[in-house]
């Protein structure tokens, strides 16, 4: 029986398997988290909208009813491609076709200072410590005497116009306004002070110019202070840089500006590109090795001449593919080559508020914000998942109230040592 190996279990992994199974052969999925994890809901975890099981799936809890599919939880570090063999922790697994799905991680741009001290969202933990982040700075403003410390802990900048940039930046205004007012009456409402800085000239590139018009009013009308064409350069704990030499005191940074090809690319014996990315042929294979199908972030593909974007759409269709064309190569059959279908692109940006544009026609308000919710909600795994995030986007939307305000990192109130 011919052994599929597939690393990562992100959207494309999850396709591939799914294709895969039932098929005849062993599909073996390796995955260093034992849940799948739906990125995009990150940042309401992080701004106290849902509970962090509410966006993960036990990945064994969805193969188990998956023919022929197993799961092993193993970090992989690199691999033999002319013996077929991966190297894991602790030992080897050998394959008869490879599926690489390892993901994307946040690029700092070689700017250490800005690693060091700003927040991304990649992983739950992220998103769980970055709560901790904004919470534990309105506790500390709420009894801090000095001015200009207390404006210092309520400055949350968030740099990158894209989709998550824009999408925590509305979440974090409404947040501050509607929720943190109420349980913080100490502060004033006007004190939170939310910044996006975007290094080019407008927000949410992908989407049509008068799409990128409203989320940009739109935000404002919310309070977000949006600095376009401004970059920022380094950071300290409690400052940061940008790189016309202002200085902004804040306590908080949030880096959403790029992502790069997870670690692994540098672990194998394959070109890269700049951004880590692994150049494929058409059919997703690696040129000198056609058992090997590289997808999602990870590869490099181009589309009409430019690079196709790191997106979950780009990943699950590039995942089918993948577990298609290893069944049509199985059987001897011919495949034709990756073609990318762009089914749209939307953003939520607040309450009753989104941008999308879908089959070539553009929306924004609320019924973009209506066709955001329906497809998140689709795409998450699980039935109880699916309920809870709904229940709580209802409650949400009823109340004005998040429920999941918990500061979870010990120390907040103090030491009496």
């Amino acid at each position: 029986m011919k052994r599929v190996v597939i690393v990562g279990v992100g959207f494309g992994g999850l396709r591939a398997a799914r294709a895969l199974a039932g098929q005849g052969m062993e599909v073996m999925l390796l995955d260093r988290q034992n849940y799948h994890l739906f990125q995009p809901l990150l940042y309401q975890v992080a701004t106290a909208g849902l509970e962090q099981e509410s966006i993960a799936y036990p990945i064994r809890a969805m193969v188990r009813r998956w023919e022929g599919v197993h799961f092993r939880l193993a970090e992989v570090c690199g691999a033999d491609l002319a013996n077929r063999r991966l190297f894991i922790a602790g030992g080897t697994i050998d394959y008869d076709y490879l599926v690489l799905a390892a993901g994307s991680v946040t690029n700092f741009f070689g700017l250490a200072s800005i690693e060091r001290h700003a927040r991304d969202l990649k992983m739950l933990g992220h998103a769980v410590e970055l709560r901790n982040q904004i919470l534990g700075s309105f506790e500390r403003a709420a009894r801090e005497t000095d001015p200009a410390k207390r404006r210092a802990l309520l400055t949350f900048v968030i740099v990158g116009g894209g989709p998550t940039g824009v999408e925590f930046a509305g979440a974090m205004a409404e947040l501050a306004r509607f929720v943190l007012a109420k349980d913080y009456p100490e502060l004033r409402v006007s004190e939170p002070r939310i910044i996006l800085a975007e290094a080019t000239d407008r927000l949410l590139a992908a989407l049509p110019e008068e799409l990128q018009r409203y989320a940009l009013e739109k935000l404002k009308r919310m309070g977000v202070e949006v600095l376009l064409d401004t970059r920022v350069t380094a950071a300290e704990p409690e400052r940061v840089m940008l790189h016309d030499g202002t200085a902004i005191p804040a306590h908080t940074l949030f880096w959403s500006a790029g992502v790069r090809a997870a670690p692994l690319a540098d672990a194998l014996p394959v070109p890269r590109t700049s951004g880590g990315r692994i150049p494929v042929a058409a059919d997703l294979t690696l040129a000198e090795h056609p058992e090997v199908f590289v997808i999602g972030d990870l590869a490099y593909v181009e589309q009409g001449g430019v690079p196709l974007p790191m997106v979950a759409p780009v990943a699950m269709q590039q995942g089918d593919y993948a577990g298609r064309a290893i069944l049509a190569r199985h059987l001897g059959k011919p495949f034709p080559p990756f073609r990318f279908h762009d089914k749209g692109t939307m953003a939520t940006i607040g309450r009753s508020a989104a941008v999308a544009t879908v089959a070539g026609k553009n929306f924004s308000g609320y019924l973009a914000w209506l066709v955001w919710l329906g497809l998140h909600l689709y795409y998450l795994i699980g039935f109880r998942n699916r309920l809870f995030v709904l229940l709580n986007w209802a409650y949400y939307y009823l109340f004005y109230e998040r429920q999941v305000r918990l500061i979870t990192r010990e120390g907040e109130g103090g030491s009496c040592q």
